[in-house]
């Protein structure tokens, strides 16, 4: 109870505070205040800092004809500016007015897409660029128009007329003044990141004196030194973080250097530790494991960010401060959560999966977890971030983690994770001939008084992962049958995957490749449910899941197995 006390404390404090937050917020756009963000306006742009996510020049000749794919909704103006129509997804919104796809603009190169990109630029200041409010002056939405503005300034700006020219940088200053007072009134997390990462871009690309520089890096280092943890990894733990912000800081690194500026020591530092973290998060395939909010992952950027990445060694095995292990041997990638939730203040995308795991071999995932919809529907988020949908354990088909519901923090915070383990232990195995470990939490002690722990062993030719997961008492006191002990092991398969059971009737796991998979538990008849899979390139999928389901009153520990096997006549995993 004292437990609960506490986080119900902490939760109203932050509501309180994020409260006090957007009050300043919504003073600092009034227009008390908005006299502050007009002053002298640049000369010119010193420098276009590059851009290392992925452009098409296709979606710029859609562009040019009036239909928008942004954030995974396609959007036809029907010839109208797309500032003039009120689209009512706020994702859609928040791409639209961070400007980011003026890259593929930049890309196509050519005085169409310029002159398209230019218009798009002047209807956005005629329309918004003097009414600070809504979604389009949102300081996470302005960081990324600041920074995209800057970055694809030279298609922007070819064959400008000086009229618009002035307008274009008399209108980033102010954005830029704005941004530098918001900055500390935003939530923690990585919008505030890139708050101070674009502020820094500023100052080394507009005119500006040597203090601005100076501020901006001096902030911007104590963000980093902050946010990014000694493993490399981000304090929200969500491996798509990682990836967003190495899009943003090896550009500004770059940056540094063509301005003949020394980079912070932070940024360096930052950057030495998230490029091993993202290979530590990567399966063979080149995409990312799905926790803590992790979606599908595009492919050629991760290796766009990796091609910067200098070490070329092998990944960690061991990401503590992160809360992650990984096992990788013999074509075979283990990947599990064994982390603290994150913060409260930075867990709007946590999933409560403490303890899950995923599985693949060579470049086929065979378990998984269900991930996130990226562009999906917002009702469907608490599915896919319960436990169930995680390669886990439940109890009570409850989840070790809630996310509060209440209506007064949902409007402050979002929605939360609370409750979860207080506590996760976690010790590392490596042995001749096996490498694994044991991690125990406490997110069901609370409620119904017992730990789980599970044990996972991966064979040094990666062809045998041993699994345990047992249920205890603090002090190893017996469990009482008393209908709060129905424990529930889920295995979630990928949907590109067949299931099947052989003539011993072992589940046997097959893809497109030359590996099976069979699973086996000495304790507990497996079963076969339906499960869905929220992170698919096209959106959810239907899949299926291994369910091992029993009392921890009749069985303390359940053991399973997965062996891997090769099917003749395919040829062998490079």
């Amino acid at each position: 109870m004292a437990l609960a006390a506490g986080n119900t404390t902490r939760l109203w404090t932050l509501v309180a505070k994020e409260f006090w937050c957007k009050t300043r917020r919504r003073l600092r756009a009034g227009p008390i205040y908005r006299w502050r963000y007009s002053g002298r306006t640049p000369e010119r742009v010193l420098i276009a800092p590059p851009d290392l996510r992925l452009a098409d020049p296709q979606i710029a000749l859609e562009i040019y004809y009036g239909r928008y794919p942004l954030s995974g909704h396609l959007v036809e103006t029907g010839g109208k500016s797309p500032f003039q129509i009120n689209v009512p997804n706020h994702g859609w919104q928040k791409t639209l007015h961070g400007f980011r796809w003026l890259r593929h603009m930049r890309a196509a190169g050519t005085e169409l897409a310029a002159a398209n990109a230019r218009a798009l630029v002047s209807d956005w200041i005629a329309m918004h660029g003097n009414h600070i409010s809504g979604v389009a002056w949102e300081p996470g939405t302005t960081a990324k128009r600041i920074i995209a503005w800057l970055q694809h300034s030279s298609i922007v700006l070819q064959g400008a007329e000086f009229p618009f020219y002035r307008a274009f940088l008399k209108s980033l200053a102010m954005q830029i003044r704005y941004l530098r007072s918001m900055a500390r009134e935003m939530p923690d997390g990585k919008d505030r990141l890139r708050a101070r990462i674009a502020l820094a871009f500023a100052a080394l690309s507009l005119p500006a004196p040597a203090s601005a520089l100076r501020g901006a890096t001096r902030n911007l280092a104590g963000e980093l030194n902050r946010q990014i943890l000694a493993d490399g990894g981000h304090i929200s733990r969500n491996p798509m973080a990682v990836l967003e912000i190495l899009a943003d800081l090896l550009p500004l690194r770059q940056t540094y250097a063509n301005q003949a500026e020394a980079p912070p020591q932070a940024l360096i530092g930052a950057i030495d530790r998230m490029l091993p973290a993202l290979r530590f998060f990567r399966h063979q395939d080149g995409s990312l494991a799905r926790f803590n909010g992790m979606g599908a992952t595009i492919h050629d950027r991760i290796a766009t960010i990796l091609r910067h990445d200098d070490t070329a060694g092998a990944p960690l095995l061991h990401a503590p401060h992160s809360g992650y292990e990984r096992l990788a041997m013999g074509g075979t990638t283990v990947i599990a959560d064994t982390g603290l939730p994150p913060p409260v203040d930075v867990s709007n995308a946590a999933h409560a999966g403490c303890l899950a795991f995923e599985l693949s071999s060579g470049r086929q995932h065979y378990i998984v977890n269900a991930g996130i919809d990226t562009y999906g529907a917002a009702e469907f988020r608490p599915l896919a971030r319960a436990t169930a949908a995680h390669s886990t354990a439940t109890i009570n088909d409850t989840s070790s983690a809630r996310f509060t519901h209440a209506l007064r923090v949902n409007d402050q915070l979002g929605s939360p994770l609370i409750g979860g383990p207080q506590q996760v232990q976690c010790k590392r195995i490596d042995q001749k001939g096996v490498h694994g470990f044991i991690a125990r939490h406490d997110g069901y002690l609370q409620r119904f008084g017992f730990l789980h722990e599970r044990e996972l062993k991966l064979s040094s030719d990666g062809n045998v992962l041993v699994g345990r997961d047992g249920f205890q008492r603090p002090g190893s006191t017996a469990i009482r049958n008393n209908g709060r002990d129905f424990i529930t092991v889920r295995f979630h398969i990928h949907p590109d995957i067949n299931l099947l059971q052989d003539q011993q009737e072992r589940l046997v796991l097959t893809g497109d490749q030359a590996d099976t998979w069979v699973f086996t538990s000495s304790e507990v008849v497996p079963e076969v449910e339906e499960s869905i899979y929220f992170a698919g390139l096209g959106g959810p999928r239907r899949s299926r899941q291994i369910v091992l389901a029993f009392k921890a009153s009749e069985i303390a520990d359940v053991h399973w197995q997965l062996t891997r096997t090769k099917i003749a006549g395919y040829p062998e995993n490079n």
